[in-house]
């Protein structure tokens, strides 16, 4: 029986809209935040020595990393109806938006969160203006920059197509939602410039197998800001 381990607002979620979206049943386990810290709970040490999440049990395999686990359970269980066959053109767009998500996308969306809670999280008083200051330059030069690119070019290719790999739903859509909804919700996406990404979203939310991953897992990280 696969056993998915699962922190609230995490990349977890995604793991459990795959396996509704395959019909495979699963055991699920919550773990819940530090709400001081929003860090995971050392719980999660004793299945997986990173204490991070998602991380999926199935028999005597630990499975971590949001995309091996997806790559894993699509090779185990799925029977080529979340991803297109090999050779084909779809297969390598697929291949390609399956790791963009966990790669490229989300290096600048990291840094945000990460800045943004240096500009506004307790600092002490003396050096409050430098840490400001530093923060604003950063996602100045680079992280603003950056995510205008990536989110230009994402906008850009679900105008070409309903799906990232064209007309059929695969799980590349399913890597890509975590990144989507991060940045509408966080990064100051907004409809009127990104309304492909937005159409996306809405797709993806009224899906049968999300809104019972959604019920089962609780918000996800773009749901629980907006």
């Amino acid at each position: 029986m696969i056993i998915v381990h699962h922190l609230n607002h995490s990349r977890s979620q995604r793991v459990l809209w795959l396996l509704e979206e395959l019909g495979v049943p699963y055991d699920l386990k919550h773990y819940a935040r530090d709400a001081k810290t929003m860090l995971a709970p050392p719980e999660l040490r004793r299945v997986h020595p990173l204490g991070k999440s998602p991380v999926v049990t199935d028999g005597d395999d630990t499975l971590a990393e949001s995309g091996a686990i997806v790559e894993a359970l699509l090779d185990r269980y799925d029977d080529g109806q979340l991803r297109p066959a090999a050779g084909t053109s779809e297969r390598l767009r697929f291949t390609y938006f399956f790791h963009y998500a966990e790669g490229s996308v989300m290096l600048p969306l990291l840094l945000k969160l990460v800045f943004d809670r240096k500009k506004t999280g307790p600092v002490p008083f003396f050096i409050r203006p430098i840490a400001r200051a530093i923060s604003s330059k950063v996602k100045a030069a680079f992280i603003s920059p950056q995510l205008e690119t990536h989110f230009g070019f994402i906008e850009a290719e679900l105008g070409k197509s309903t799906w990232f790999t064209g007309e059929q739903f695969t799980a590349a859509d399913i890597q890509m939602s975590f990144p989507l909804e991060a940045a509408t919700g966080r990064a100051g996406i907004g409809r009127p410039t990104h309304p492909h990404i937005f159409d996306f979203i809405a797709r993806i939310e009224s899906r049968p197998a999300y809104q019972r991953a959604l019920k089962k897992g609780g918000p996800s990280i773009a749901l629980s800001v907006r």
